[in-house]
């Protein structure tokens, strides 16, 4: 063989290296120009919640919180105090007499996380402390329900408050219970798939944001742990804000969702794409801004993979398949998402 011949077959094999592509949904992608880049993708987060605790393997509300802690300890130049309602997030990273937390943290009892942040907040004012910020947080069990009278009063106040729920859709700390942010039709440990209705009740329980909206509070938000550039957005966009601010988070559950805990980043996308988890923005009780959905998918792709919904897709309950495919579509009308 020529030399020639050589040099040909050697140039026909070729290729591209070819990196991570910019576009995905990778979380650490330091290939990326810095302005570009996540939180996490930088040697200088915080790590609010560190090594060692004990979430259960995909964990969206370990993922949530890491993100959102991260993002306003850099925000606010790692000057922040957490207020922590009873729940998982509390259980998993504070197995006495252990820690995971990395900041100033209080837990509290189940229902009073958004008065004790609201207490703290007071006493930064007194003493005349403006760096110091202030960050509540707990489960849709502690927001939506036991919580939701304290946080009605912070909201009232308009204490300078970020108030943090971790929407998983139950109380799944202590079995799986239905809250009042569970959807309609789901199994839980007290809405069993039996009967002319199984599953939870639809019509029934509360979504939060719109409360919060109604309470003309200065910033109210909704966010997912699939869209990392978004939830961070909102965060420091919160951050930026005195007074009372809401941001819920969606948070799949792999142990009360019947999930895979591979799969929690991709339910929490598909959640968003079927219309079911609205993410939008509203500033004094005013809708400013929502996040369009750019490949909606069919309702039934998102429920398939959660077990709590498999009794949902049965020809017998087409009902309730229907009653869900409806609110999807109340969603994307009232949220402008497409």
């Amino acid at each position: 063989m020529t030399d020639t011949a050589v040099s040909s077959q050697e140039n026909s094999q070729q290729q591209t290296v070819k990196f991570y592509q910019t576009g995905t949904f990778t979380v650490g992608n330091r290939l990326l120009d810095e302005k570009f880049r996540t939180v996490q993708a930088t040697q200088e987060r915080s790590n609010s919640i560190d090594s060692g605790h004990r979430a259960c393997q995909g964990c969206g509300q370990a993922l949530g919180a890491r993100y959102a802690l991260d993002t306003a300890m850099r925000v606010t130049n790692n000057k922040i105090i957490a207020a922590n309602a009873t729940g998982c997030l509390e259980v998993f990273t504070t197995p006495y007499p252990e820690t995971a937390w990395s900041i100033p943290w209080l837990h509290s009892l189940f229902g009073n996380a958004a008065s004790v942040a609201g207490g703290i907040a007071a006493a930064l004012e007194a003493k005349g402390d403006t760096e110091t910020r202030v960050i509540a947080q707990g489960g849709d069990g502690g927001t939506t329900d036991i919580g939701f009278g304290s946080l009605s009063g912070v909201f009232d106040r308009n204490d300078d408050v970020l108030f943090i729920c971790y929407d998983n859709g139950g109380y799944m700390n202590t079995g799986v219970q239905r809250s009042s942010a569970t959807p309609g039709g789901a199994r839980t440990s007290t809405t069993m798939p039996v009967g002319d209705h199984p599953g939870s009740s639809f019509n029934t329980g509360k979504f939060l944001p719109d409360i919060a909206m109604a309470h003309g509070i200065p910033y109210v938000a909704t966010a997912s742990v699939h869209d990392l550039h978004d939830l961070e957005y909102k965060v420091e966009k919160a951050m930026s804000f005195r007074g009372a601010r809401y941001l819920q988070i969606n948070v799949p559950c792999p142990l009360g969702w019947g999930s895979q805990p591979s799969q929690t980043i991709k339910l929490a996308r598909m959640g968003v794409e079927s219309g079911l988890v609205p993410l939008f923005e509203a500033e004094y009780g005013e809708l400013t801004n929502a996040t369009k959905i750019r490949y909606q998918i069919p309702v039934e792709d998102y429920l398939k993979s959660q077990r709590r919904f498999s009794h949902i897709l049965k020809p017998a309950n087409i009902d309730q398949l229907e009653k869900i495919r409806a609110l999807a579509e109340k969603n994307i009308k009232r949220y402008q998402l497409l």
